[in-house]
């Protein structure tokens, strides 16, 4: 069995841009940066359903809540 499955995606024009954006931030093709942006997207969702925050700070340390995902 292959480790790998295969999967075809059809992204609204701000889900490609975001893509792009990432793979360009990180160097990463797009195929490493869905699985990251998977990873992380299914601990966050985890964190939430466990009752917790996603919070982000800022450079600034200006401290704020996500609530779009």
């Amino acid at each position: 069995m292959s480790p790998y499955e295969r999967l075809t995606v059809n992204l609204v024009q701000r889900g490609a841009e975001a893509l792009a954006k990432a793979s360009e931030l990180t160097g990463h093709t797009k195929t490493d940066t869905v699985n990251r942006a998977l990873q992380v997207y299914a601990y966050l969702e985890e964190v939430r359903a466990q009752g917790g925050e996603v919070l982000i700070r800022r450079s600034g340390g200006e401290i704020e809540m996500i609530n779009f995902l």
